[in-house]
This record gives structure tokens, sequence and C-alpha cells, in this order.
């Protein structure tokens, strides 16, 4: 073997390796996130599904693993403990809860604009508005006797003597044809209707007034205080996602979601992007100009006096503790949404 062969060869090899070399080079690592969920996967949590599903996160620069919550499953003590790093918190009640506790969490992005807590009665009752739901046997669980009850009570006069204990099953309701129960607009209805043939009365508590934001991305202050760029990246990936999942095509979140969620059929994945958009749960109010997962400080403000009024918080809580407007806002993803769409 000549040594001109030798050499060729091995000019051959180092090039090779420089090529392969500068091909990592233009391809960075992948930050590793992990986010939970505060239940199993279901349309709610669509657009983070979408995102991770898509791609999305990755062209953000996120390598992402969702982790699904559950009845036995407290997802938001891992993000505490630092074994996630962000977390899908139900709403803002939850936030104010986290500061009246030092617990070191920040709220950084809101998508959903709209609580989708609803009642749920019986056509026979005639309700049409909340008001209505005044005489009726209340089936509610602890969590709402403790937050929008407590809310019921403050600014409509709703009676304690009227609730009975939800166990998240709907046969005590449809047995009492002068009660409501509770449930999400997204979901609860399209069971019921499956279940017993009638289309319920829906109640939606946020068009009635109850204020506070749905399904959060909280994170620790100190992944905010100290990892901005990641968090910004999350969040404008999740918020993208959002608006895939609701404007564009959802195949790839939906059969994410069905996977890990069997019992998430077609019909109600389609019947929850359908109350969303028509609701406008996620998309409304100031989404509408700033984007999905947008924050007010005066929207935080009203939910707080609120709740002041209710007694659920006390007035010395510094409530601003609670959220951050540095990661939305900015007008993120407004592109994807169709031109001329009316939105309730």
């Amino acid at each position: 073997m000549s040594l001109a062969f030798l050499l060729r060869r091995l000019t051959v090899a180092i090039g090779l390796a420089l090529g392969v070399a500068s091909s990592a080079a233009a391809e960075p690592a992948l930050d590793r996130v992990s986010f939970g969920t505060n239940w199993v996967a279901e349309g709610e949590h669509g657009g983070f599904f979408q995102a991770l599903a898509d791609g999305t996160y990755r062209k953000f620069g996120l390598d992402v693993t969702i982790v699904p919550g559950g009845p036995n499953v407290n997802n938001r003590v891992l993000l505490i403990a630092g074994k996630l790093d962000f977390f899908m918190t139900a709403n803002t009640l939850q936030s104010f809860d986290a500061v009246a506790n030092n617990v070191p969490v920040v709220a950084v992005a809101a998508m959903f604009q709209k609580d989708p807590q609803v009642f749920l009665a019986h056509p026979e009752s005639k309700v049409t508005t909340i008001e209505d739901l005044k005489p009726l046997n209340l089936f509610i669980s602890k969590e709402g006797i403790a937050s929008y009850f407590q809310w019921l009570k403050s600014e409509y006069g709703f009676s304690a003597g009227k609730i009975r204990p939800y166990t998240f099953n709907a046969q005590p309701f449809l047995a009492d044809k002068k009660s409501a129960m509770q449930g999400y607009v997204t979901s609860e209805p399209f069971a019921v209707e499956r279940q017993a043939g009638f289309k319920p009365t829906v109640i939606l508590l946020a068009d009635a007034g109850f204020n506070p934001y749905s399904t959060l991305i909280e994170t620790r202050r100190d992944l905010v205080e100290t990892k901005q760029d990641l968090v910004q990246r999350f969040v404008d990936a999740s918020i993208i996602g959002w608006y895939t999942y609701l404007y564009g095509d959802n195949t790839a979140g939906n059969a994410m979601i069905k996977k890990l969620n069997p019992e998430m059929t077609d019909d109600l994945l389609a019947y929850s992007v359908a109350k969303m958009k028509e609701h406008g749960i996620v998309d409304s109010g100031d989404s509408l100009r700033d984007g999905i997962g947008a924050m007010t400080d005066v929207r935080y403000a009203g939910l707080f006096d609120q709740m002041v009024r209710a007694g659920v918080v006390r007035r010395d809580l510094d409530y601003r503790k609670a959220y951050t407007l540095q990661f939305v806002n900015k007008g993120v993803g407004l592109d994807l949404r169709p031109r001329n769409l009316q939105i309730k």
C-alpha cells in the first residue's frame, strides 16, 4: 500500500470527521423540559400536546416531556420539588393560594381566558340565567364549595343549604330533575347527552362574572429569574400549539391524546374544541389583541377584589406575586388565527 494512497484515505477520513462536527455544530442540543398537566390527557390540554406532536417545541429548541396528571398524581408537588419545570394549574385561585402559603411558583401565561366551569340543569327547570339556579339542589365538589360557590353566595345570594355532594358521577343529577350539576362546558354536557339522551341547559359561570383565568402555565420563581429565555420559548411554543389546535390541523395532537387516554374519542375531542371556540374559552377578550396566553394587571386586580368580597382570600394578600406579565402579551401567533373569525 503506497504512501500516497494512505494520505488520500487520511484526507477523506479527516474530511468526514469535520463534516460530522460541522453538522453537529449546526444542530445545537435541545433543552430538556418537563411539563406536568393537572389531569389525564384530554381536549382541554390540546394545545400542549399539539405543540409536542407536530414538532413546534423542537422548533423552539425544546425537548419536551409531558407528564399527565390524574386522580393519584400531584404534578404541582413535583414542580415545587424541582422534578418538573412547568405545571398546568387549574385557575388563578390556585396561584393566589400559592402566595398565601409562600409556595415559590408563579403563573407565566393563561391559556384559557375564561374558566370553563358550568352548571348543567334539566330542560324542565326552565333555567335561563345563573339566578334561576338558586332554587335548585346543586351538586358541587369540595373544591367548588371552597371557590366559585363562595362567589355565588357573595354575588348572587346562593344558599349553602342547597349544596349536595358531587362525586363526579352524573347519576344523582339525572335522578333529580330539580337539581343542577357542576361540570366543564367542554365535556360534561356531552357526557350527559350521550348517557341520558337529552341536552342539558348549560350556564357558564364566566359569562355571569366569575373571572379567573384557567389552564395557566406555572413555573418556579428560580426558573423565571435564571432561565428567562427557556421560559419564553416554552410559553411561545405552547401559544402556537394552541392556535394550531384550535384553528389548524390538530390531528397530531389528538392522536397523542387518544394514545395516552383511550377514553378520549374523536367525537368528544371535536366537541371540546367546538365548545372552546364557541364560548371563547381560549381566545377572547385580551387575547384577541395580545395573543393567546394574555394576562393583565387589571384582570388580576378585579378577580382579587371578587375573591376578597367572597371571603376566599385575605385583603392583605400580595396577589401580584402570583403572576408575571414578562412572557405574554407579545402577539405571538396572531397571524395563525383565521381572518374575519367571529369570536364570542
